[in-house]
């Protein structure tokens, strides 16, 4: 009855004197590459500086040899560590430290790394050399002190003829490339060769056993194709050499029409797959394929609506939101249908609309009709785009390094930031100022507001700084509510209707890597977080406050949707001048559409069917060719919606590495169902014109531009460099550059590249239209300065170290 009563007490009499938990934990580290890894010459170099090095230890037992080291380590002239206590760190070095039964405890190394070898019947050990690691917080700096013992030593299990001991000691809050276990890494690299411990027993001095240290790095230096003989048995390797990339050639661009034709070879026998993956078989992503549906749906749908009412204002009713709509639709259903990279999302975007705003100034000024030099404009860029495709000229874009890729694509995301605040400032300058809600802004010149807007890809920036920041006549209140509501409420209720977008989308969004409900659910609530939040606050804004007016976006219905333009009816010379233009569209289309084709193929994203870079800048030809003709406006691949569609495919597992949480994509659903369901639903939303499309206000759309922008900088390395300026050394992320490049290289390469993407905003961001036009040219000038002017100031190794992948 007793031990039923008393089981604890009856449980702890049961257990002998000394007996405890022991918590063993093995991790695999890699070799230090000391041909990439800058950190592995300047471990060394430090070491060298201060060398502890005891060249014949007579000490037998573990402790008196470890008191040694500790004592020359305090002993030294130029130690720091006024605080140091000698029997702290020996406690600290075992698994006892802090034990209450002395003397009864366990006595092992608490942390060590030793050099193994996997075999058939196990795992065998070095057993000549030992390297102890240790963080304390009463250290300042690192410290490394190496014994060479004058016999061969037996202490336990797996260090039955030690020989060498290396012992690191560093602080516990040090930067990531800097902590005890990576230096301890740097040695246990250099002593995991037999030749290299055997030349060490045979030196006589401290000068001789650095030169040897110095020698072998020399030797691990060298290692440019793989692991030394002596090192292969060892390790499997983690050197990641880079790729040589061979200069294009003339060559390389003939035969005509090779490009497509590899194209067609890597892509029509998976076609069939692009149907059924997720949808037949054992591994069904249904539910995912809906979601990024509606995902793509309304990131698609509200751009859409936004250019086609800046459209239809600047070209007076000749291209408008329905037929903006339509072209979206038969445009992005041809090319889920025909393309090589289903995944590429086309949208009509804000230099497009630039264009088309030149060309009716064009046609105003030399009394042209517009419909036909816009045809021709269209034509002859849908010319020039067959010709790049057919010779091959995608190849140029492998000279745009991921540097390069990141400047542009954080232009983009900057400008949709830019975008949503000018729109609410625009708001609050129109209705906060006033006492009511006539303030005179009706009329703002569209050559001005496209000045307000951005360039590449920014799917509807211009459009929200001119017709949906002033509200059409025929859709403004003018009753007594309009005027005492539409004041200053107004302006307010904007700015929290955008906020509230932007902060319930991103909360969703994020969802899932937090503890409530299901993972199943909490990814849904993450997929379908663009959708949700446009139309929460779509609701909240039409009906929780139906007493404030809020502007929607401009719409005038067509009269005839498909109308064919009369060619006939230009001279040659309106032709030739729509040739020139054509030309300078095709740059920008061929720019566009294969640097996001790039951004969406990139190798994290693990996509595995291949590419068709040519192919789908023939289709984008073809497709804008039928554009062209029936007046619509021209698509092309838009960012950040192309990456975000992949992203939104992706299967993402999360990673720690020293503390750090990294998501990696594991594999991506590579389907034509989810932008083939999105340009239906697309065509589908001209039934609902004007109504219930209008009940989405233009805050939303604000916070809609700034969700994109926020979740498009994820992976933005050059963003995620720019944060490291204001972060403690001690929280930077172990990323393969941190590891490969000094932190200076690091920062000059970030200063530079800030100073590329201010010369994009130089020109991108203009007033002048005609600025813009050339655009393109500058984002090619971004080439040369990669190659040419870049490696004058930084080494081109830590270039293309930067430029790496991982």
């Amino acid at each position: 009855m007793s031990q039923c009563a008393y089981p604890e007490d009856a449980a702890e009499s049961e257990l002998p004197d000394g007996c405890g938990l022991l918590h063993t934990s093995r991790k695999y580290l890699k070799l230090k590459n000391f041909e990439e890894e800058i950190r592995a010459h300047r471990d060394l170099d430090g070491f060298l500086d201060r060398a502890s090095i005891i060249l014949n230890e007579t000490a037998t037992s573990l402790d008196d040899v470890l008191r040694a080291m500790l004592l020359r380590l305090v002993h030294k002239p130029d130690n720091t560590e006024s605080d140091c206590n000698l029997d702290l760190l020996m406690a600290v070095l075992f698994t006892d430290a802090g034990t209450p039964m002395e003397g009864k405890a366990v006595h092992l190394l608490s942390d060590t790394i030793q050099g193994v070898t996997a075999t058939v019947t196990g795992v065998q050990y070095q057993q000549s050399w030992l390297c102890i690691i240790c963080t304390s917080k009463s250290l300042l700096k690192r410290h490394v002190c190496i014994s060479r013992l004058v016999r061969p030593q037996n202490w336990g299990e797996n260090c039955c003829e030690v020989r060498f001991v290396i012992l690191v000691l560093a602080p516990p809050k040090m930067k990531s490339t800097k902590t005890a276990t990576e230096v301890g890494r740097t040695f246990a690299t250099m002593f995991l060769d037999i030749t290299f411990r055997q030349k060490l027993l045979k030196t006589r001095t401290e000068e001789e056993f650095k030169e040897a240290l110095v020698h072998q790095r020399q030797l691990l230096t060298m290692m440019d194709q793989g692991l030394t003989p002596s090192l292969k048995h060892y390790s499997i390797s983690s050197i990641c050499i880079p790729k040589s990339h061979q200069p294009l050639q003339q060559k390389d661009f003939f035969p005509v029409g090779k490009g497509i034709r590899e194209d067609f070879a890597r892509r029509f026998p998976v076609y069939p797959l692009d149907f059924t993956d997720g949808i037949i078989g054992k591994n069904k992503a249904v539910g995912k394929f809906i979601t990024t549906t509606l995902f793509l749906y309304f990131a698609c749908l509200l751009p859409t609506i936004a250019f086609g009412s800046l459209n239809d204002e600047i070209t007076y009713g000749a291209i408008d939101v329905q037929k903006t709509i339509a072209g979206q639709s038969i445009g992005g259903l041809l090319y889920a249908l025909f393309s090589g990279q289903p995944l590429v999302v086309l949208l009509t975007t804000a230099p497009l609309a630039l264009y088309t705003h030149v060309i009716r100034g064009i046609c105003d000024d030399y009394d042209l009709d517009f419909n036909t030099f816009y045809a021709w404009t269209g034509l002859w860029n849908s010319f020039f785009l067959t010709l790049y495709a057919l010779f091959n000229f995608s190849l140029i874009m492998s000279l745009f390094k991921r540097s390069t890729e990141e400047i542009i694509a954080l232009f983009i995301s900057m400008t949709f930031v830019l975008d949503a605040v000018k729109g609410i400032v625009k708001i609050f300058q129109k209705y906060y100022g006033t006492s009511h809600g006539n303030h005179n802004a009706d009329h703002i010149s569209v050559l001005s507001l496209l000045g307000l807007g951005t360039s590449l890809n920014t799917s509807f920036h211009t459009a929200l700084n001119t017709s949906l920041l002033a509200n059409p006549p025929e859709l403004t209140s003018v009753s007594s509510r309009s005027a005492e509501h539409s004041s200053r409420e107004t302006a307010v209720l904007s700015l929290l209707i955008m906020l509230g977008t932007l902060w319930l989308s991103y909360t969703l969004y994020q969802f899932k890597k937090s503890p409530y409900l299901h993972p199943y659910m909490r990814e849904i609530l993450s997929d379908c977080a663009l959708p949700i939040s446009v139309l929460t606050f779509s609701i909240i804004s039409s009906y929780g406050f139906q007493e404030i007016n809020m502007s929607k976006f401009r719409y005038n219905p067509s009269e005839r949707l498909f109308k064919i333009a009369e060619m006939q009816s230009l001279s040659l010379g309106a032709i030739g001048s729509a040739m020139g233009l054509g030309f300078l569209l095709s740059m920008l289309f061929f720019i566009e559409q294969n640097l996001v084709a790039a951004l969406a193929n990139a190798p994290e994203n693990r996509l595995v069917k291949g590419t068709a870079y040519h192919w789908d800048l023939l289709l984008i030809a073809i497709i804008n060719t039928g554009l062209s003709l029936f007046g619509m406006p021209w698509i092309h691949a838009a960012y950040p919606h192309s990456p975000l569609h992949v992203r939104a495919l992706a299967v993402v597992e999360e990673r720690v590495e020293n503390g750090h949480i990294y998501e990696t994509i594991v594999n991506v659903w590579e389907t034509r169902l989810t932008t083939l369901g999105a340009s239906i639903l697309v065509g589908f939303s001209l039934l609902l014109l004007p109504l219930p499309l209008q009940w989405i206000p233009k805050p939303v759309l604000y916070g809609l531009f700034l969700y994109i922008a926020l979740t498009s900088i994820d992976a933005n390395q050059l963003f995620e460099r720019m944060a490291l300026l204001l972060k403690d050394q001690a929280s930077y992320p172990p990323t393969h550059y941190i590891r490969r490049v000094p932190q200076r290289k690091i920062h000059y390469f970030t200063g530079l590249q800030v100073l590329q993407l201010l010369l994009l905003c130089a020109f991108g961001m203009s007033p002048l239209p005609y600025m813009k036009m050339i655009f393109p040219l500058i984002m090619m000038a971004m080439i040369p300065i990669r190659y040419k002017l870049l490696p004058r100031i930084i080494e081109a190794k830590y270039l293309d170290a930067m430029d790496a992948e991982h």
